[in-house]
């Protein structure tokens, strides 16, 4: 069994028992989360294709850690205009392990 959720923006496919990274979301450690924008759900050998949503359709996961990302560097440099900025960056993200995919 799998799906497609949509979340922060992005679409991730998932499966049971599968852990994934996403876009930052405002809970604790430890708490249940439910994703109900599921765009595709695949059980028994048949696809559902929703439009845009699957009807009663819902993905729950548990959330396992809230955390930043690896360092990145940006800089920007204008040639000949003595501008140069160097920036730092580390993405927050939240890593969910999806506990069971419901359908009706």
């Amino acid at each position: 069994m799998l799906a497609v959720i949509k979340t922060g923006g992005k679409q991730y496919i998932v499966s049971p028992e599968e852990k994934l990274k996403i876009e930052k979301i405002e809970k604790k450690e430890g708490e249940e989360i439910i994703f109900s924008e599921v765009l595709l759900l695949e059980r028994n050998k048949k696809v559902e294709i929703g439009t845009p949503l699957v009807k009663g359709a819902k993905v729950v996961g548990k959330i396992l850690k809230q955390g930043k990302g690896d360092k990145i560097t940006i800089y920007k440099y204008k040639a000949k205009k003595r501008f140069h900025k160097k920036m730092g960056h580390r993405q927050p993200y939240t890593e969910v392990e999806i506990l069971k995919i419901e359908a009706e």
